[in-house]
């Protein structure tokens, strides 16, 4: 966003940036799950924050550097075992930039329902529903790299899983666009089981308004990339006014 920083330190900002948002849009699990984000320049390193510090705490130069193997090459400690095994695959396989996996109240209330399927009932459920993996197959906490190698195979071709009794995960080229996917699944998921405790059916939206929804329109002033930045960018105003010294 900032062409006068270097690529390494911005990607630290964003991704620090990005574990405060989810504190305070209450994503978190305080020191539980993960933000991973590739290291410019090294597709075999990732940057992680250190296991232990509340995500209300991520600042940029704490920032991990780990790879596949959980060695670390900078920063101080070492990376957890699920964060290793769930993520550094994911990033090699896909070639995800940013993965982002959380139990996020809402999308994990969802992911625990029998029938877990997200509805295009609304607008912005129509833009990401044909977006979703599902994994219906909850195999324990994730000990090996065999898992995140299991979780990448459903995440190929989708950049957001539902994992069935367990959370959500989204992936994305940058950490804008993995930010924001992670954000409106929370807010969709909410909106659905609202809708589903009133007791009344949902109004299904039909496929081919599905497909309306999700085709930008000719006069749209806003590309989706810009859409994201603009977004992202508004995020971190946020974060200064709330939870500054994440940059740091």
């Amino acid at each position: 966003m900032n062409p006068s920083v270097d690529p390494i330190t911005q990607a630290r900002i964003h991704l620090a940036a990005a574990y405060r948002m989810a504190a305070l849009h209450e994503l978190d699990e305080g020191i539980d799950n993960h933000f991973t984000m590739v290291v410019p320049g090294r597709e075999d390193r990732f940057l992680i924050m250190p296991f232990g510090c509340h995500w209300s705490e991520a600042r940029a130069s704490e920032l991990l550097v780990f790879d596949e193997q959980g060695v670390t090459h900078e920063g101080d400690g070492v990376v957890e075992i699920s964060a290793q095994c769930i993520h550094a695959p994911i990033h090699r396989i896909t070639g995800a930039k940013v993965v982002l996996h959380t139990h996020q109240t809402w999308a994990t209330a969802l992911n625990m329902l029998q029938d877990n399927r997200l509805q295009p009932a609304s607008q912005t459920a129509a833009l990401v529903s044909t977006q979703i993996a599902y994994d219906d197959d909850y195999t324990g906490t994730a000990s090996s790299l065999s898992e995140g190698e299991r979780l990448a195979a459903l995440a190929r071709d989708k950049p957001i899983v539902f994992m069935k009794n367990h959370g959500v995960l989204v992936v994305g080229n940058t950490v804008a666009e993995a930010y924001r996917r992670l954000y409106r699944i929370e807010r969709v998921c909410r909106m659905q089981m609202l809708a589903l405790a009133t007791g009344r059916p949902l109004a299904v939206l039909s496929d081919e308004m599905v497909r309306q929804v999700q085709t930008p329109g000719q006069d749209d002033r806003h590309p989706r990339a810009e859409r994201e930045r603009l977004f992202f960018e508004a995020m971190m105003r946020v974060l200064d006014r709330e939870l500054p010294g994440y940059a740091e």
